[in-house]
Order: structure tokens, then sequence, then C-alpha cells
């Protein structure tokens, strides 16, 4: 599976930005479809993920602000991100999994929110 990721930027703080990752395949097909964020001199951690059929999850840090969703028809998985803050601040991936074990992670996307 190939993961096209898009929609970071440059946000001030409090305002909102939509993350996109377009697969290259159903995404029906996909068990798990997740988004992950790497800030300088951190690992890489777990944001929200969308498990088949409709199970989504997040981290402390971003639920209540961030949510994850997608569109079967486009193959795409968003990540809404509202209440920015800048340790939000980071590169963020997508990933697909498969149970049986294969994985994907698209290109990383630079987001940068300003205080």
């Amino acid at each position: 599976v190939q993961l096209q990721a898009s929609g970071g930027g440059l946000v001030q703080a409090g305002g909102s930005l939509t993350l996109s990752c377009t697969a290259s395949t159903s995404i029906r097909t996909i068990d798990v479809m997740a988004w992950y964020r790497q800030a300088p001199g951190k690992q890489r951690e777990l944001v929200a993920s969308y498990t088949n059929p409709a199970i989504t999850k997040y981290s402390d840090s971003v639920k209540g602000r961030f949510t994850i969703n997608r569109d079967t028809a486009k193959n795409t998985v968003y990540l809404r991100m509202s209440a920015l803050e800048p340790d939000d601040t980071a590169v963020y991936y997508c990933k697909a999994d498969q149970f049986l074990g294969s994985s994907s992670w698209g290109q990383g996307t630079q987001v940068t929110v300003s205080s």
C-alpha cells in the first residue's frame, strides 16, 4: 500500500488544520489507519487510529481536539486538528497496518504551530 499525506503547514496557536492521507488501495481492506507524529528530538508517537469498521482511538494529549475519520470513496483518512498548541508541532505521518503483519508508512507532512 502506498500512502500520500498532505495538508501540513504553519498555523497560529488555537487554529485548525486538516491532514489527509490517501491510500493506493481501498481503505476498506486496511485493518488500521493511523496518524503518528514526531517532534524534533522525540520519539515517534501514535496520535490517532481508525480500526475497521469504525473504532477510533486518540492519545491523551490530543483527545477532544483532534478527530480521525475517513472517506472510503476517496480512500482517504483525515486528521482534523483544532485548538492547536505549539506542542503539536511535529512531522505527522500516516500509517496503514494489516493484522497479518504488513504495514506501510506515508511520507511525513510538517505541522508548525506558532505561539
